[in-house]
């Protein structure tokens, strides 16, 4: 992704302001220093996750972009590792290492070797003012990387032309890429034997939200309810929100092999996450038993001077579901993250007027599920020094010191996941139905965590809180 289009008022986060390590996330992912954005090349290989992430090794602004690298056994604890493909600095032109994806060639159809990683990503040349899609091969399980000596394998000679996302079709033996034309709010799909040679298959685009430009699309089969006789393509593409912010947006429909077919109306919009920050999203490579599961780009906004800048979401595992209103991409924190075994746990907790205080939890790093049942209160939720959780009259209100957001929620018991990290806030509403996420720095001196309710009384019918 090309961030100087959506981040150049940016650059100069707060530089003049002091520098303070106490807001970084204990448990989101963010570089030990400097700046990070989207997330890249997301595989498993050998029983671990390898997040590649756009990185700029010298400075906590944007720029120089080249490939950061880490791994974890659970997607929650991660270890740093050296540059993996950084930035190429010749005479006559700068190559920087855009975002993209990696797949395991378990078949050796590139000709770089059984089991090689191999990175398809842009090649931004800023000089020429041109992106191409270049490939990258490893085999030492993904540590280093060897540029192909045949780059650029697709070269449309654009100015904008970025963002490549491949997966493996086992049952037509070839590759697929997804691939974006930012201004013309397009994505292309290609096909490739060998990830070196590649046809055109057609386009999608102008459908669903088209304000802003569109990056980093991937497209990805899954179940619908988790039925392998019901096969539908999830296509996710960075753009806006439902308020014309930075987002992500979504279609499903049918892909035959060629050509992507919107289930929708053209001008229906589906949104991943309600709030202004969740950005640049993609799939992981590779997992074992069919899971969907990806990591976003938590865009931050009016960050304080900090040795970081830019955290990632917390992995989510996705899910399509059958709804009223047809089917529906469903999120949840993924799966394969375990939480500590110590948690404060209550059922059938009745709140009234007076708050319940959650006092063994005012470290800013916590992860609440709370399902409110029946009551007299007119409002209800949770409040946190980062903001504030309420339900009235079928409406969710999430409203913090920068931003107020309002999701309409059927009535009925409400499932709030809240995932409280500092200067970040990730909501999943019943069941991952909608998530909301934002950046919030609070004051030091706030750190109130708790249950309330308004004009009346409301049963939580479950609580579960862990200090992460």
């Amino acid at each position: 992704m090309k961030i100087c289009h959506l981040l150049c008022w940016l650059l100069p986060i707060a530089t003049q302001a002091q520098v303070d390590t106490t807001q970084r996330p204990a448990y989101h992912f963010t570089a030990a220093k400097n700046w990070i954005n989207d997330p890249n090349g997301l595989i498993y290989i050998n029983g671990q996750y390898h997040l590649y992430y756009q990185y700029n090794p010298y400075d906590t602004k944007w720029g120089h972009m080249s490939w950061g690298h880490a791994v974890s056994k659970d997607l929650l604890h991660w270890n740093h590792l050296p540059l993996a493909i950084p930035e190429m600095v010749k005479p006559d032109t700068t190559t920087w290492i855009f975002s993209g994806s990696a797949v395991l060639d378990k078949t050796n159809t590139s000709g770089f070797g059984k089991n090689a990683i191999v990175a398809i990503y842009t090649a931004d040349q800023p000089t020429q003012q041109k992106e191409s899609q270049f490939i990258a091969y490893s085999n030492d399980g993904g540590l280093t990387y060897q540029q192909y000596v045949g780059n650029p394998v697709i070269d449309l000679h654009k100015k904008d032309f970025r963002d490549p996302n491949v997966i493996w079709l086992e049952k037509e033996k070839h590759w697929l890429m997804t691939v974006a034309l930012p201004h013309e709010k397009k994505v292309q799909f290609y096909t490739s034997t060998d990830l070196k040679h590649w046809t055109l298959l057609s386009e999608f685009g102008n459908q669903g939200d088209t304000r802003k430009i569109w990056e980093c699309p991937s497209l990805t089969p899954m179940y619908v309810d988790g039925d392998p006789k019901k096969t539908k393509w999830l296509l996710m593409v960075s753009s806006g929100n439902q308020d014309g912010e930075t987002g992500l947006q979504y279609f499903t429909g049918d892909f035959d092999g060629k050509e992507f077919k919107n289930d929708n109306d053209a001008a229906h919009q589906q949104f991943v996450d309600y709030g202004p920050t969740f950005y640049a999203a993609i799939p992981y490579n590779n997992l074992p038993d069919g899971r969907k599961t990806m990591i976003g780009w938590l865009m931050p906004s009016n960050q304080p001077a900090y040795p970081w800048t830019g955290q990632m979401s917390i992995p989510r595992d996705l899910a399509l579901k059958t709804t009223s209103q047809g089917v529906r991409l469903f999120q949840q924190p993924a799966n394969v993250i375990k939480l500590p075994a110590g948690k404060l746990e209550k059922q059938d907790l009745l709140v009234n007027d007076q708050p319940f205080k959650l006092q063994q939890f005012e470290n800013n790093t916590n992860w609440i599920d709370v399902t409110f049942g029946e009551g007299t209160a007119t409002a209800y939720g949770v409040k946190l020094p980062q903001a504030e959780i309420t339900y009235q009259q079928g409406e969710l209100v999430i409203a913090w010191k920068d931003g107020k957001k309002t999701l309409s929620v059927p009535k009925g018991d409400v499932r709030l996941q809240v995932l409280q990290d500092k200067s970040s806030v990730e909501v999943f509403v019943n069941g991952g139905a909608q998530v909301i996420t934002f950046l919030v720095y609070p004051p030091k001196e706030e750190h109130e965590v708790s249950l309330f309710a308004k004009g009346g009384n409301i049963k939580v019918k479950t609580l579960k809180v862990w200090q992460l």
